[in-house]
């Protein structure tokens, strides 16, 4: 199992696209997944259970939902298969088991019936493409992973006092 990064910003916690409001939540997005370059990155084939990461999530957040569009489809493969979510996590909470053979491109791969929020603690993550499954060699694919997250920080000022108090 390798672990691949091609988040744009690769660890510096920064998201890759970020469109805000005044309110603490806010659009994130990776238009560039390229199975190509995971594997130029990775030096070698991309097998089952390799890790992409592609978005950095900040701490003190919580990812709502996220997702896979297919920009090109994949080619070479006779079974593909994605999981999206937060690797040590769960890995499979946004997209489980998306058949990236069978996909198209404007494609959007499913949500799982039981998904729910993941919290991000003290610690900024990354929201990860798992390759649940790969046979033969890969030789492309384009895809585009977005994700709807809240800054969940605290606003609390240490040192003033409550009104009331």
């Amino acid at each position: 199992m390798a672990t691949i990064d091609l988040a744009d910003f690769a660890g510096a916690g920064i998201p890759q696209s970020t469109h805000s409001t005044r309110f603490p939540f806010y659009f994130i997005e990776n238009a560039n997944v390229d199975l190509d370059d995971a594997e130029a990155e990775k030096g070698s084939a991309l097998a089952a259970n390799d890790v992409i990461q592609v978005l950095d999530i900040p701490a003190n957040s919580v990812i709502l939902a996220a997702g896979i569009e297919v920009l090109t489809a994949q080619s070479g493969s006779s079974v593909l298969t994605f999981d999206l979510g937060v690797t040590g996590v769960e890995v499979d909470n946004f997209v489980d088991g998306f058949d990236v053979v069978a996909a198209v491109a404007t494609d959007y791969a499913a949500a799982p019936a039981a998904y729910q929020p993941i919290i991000i603690g003290a610690t900024a993550d990354t929201l990860d493409i798992l390759i649940a499954s790969l046979t033969t060699t890969n030789t492309g694919g384009l895809f585009r992973v977005w994700a709807i997250v809240a800054d969940v920080d605290g606003t609390r000022k240490p040192g003033l006092t409550a009104l009331g108090s």
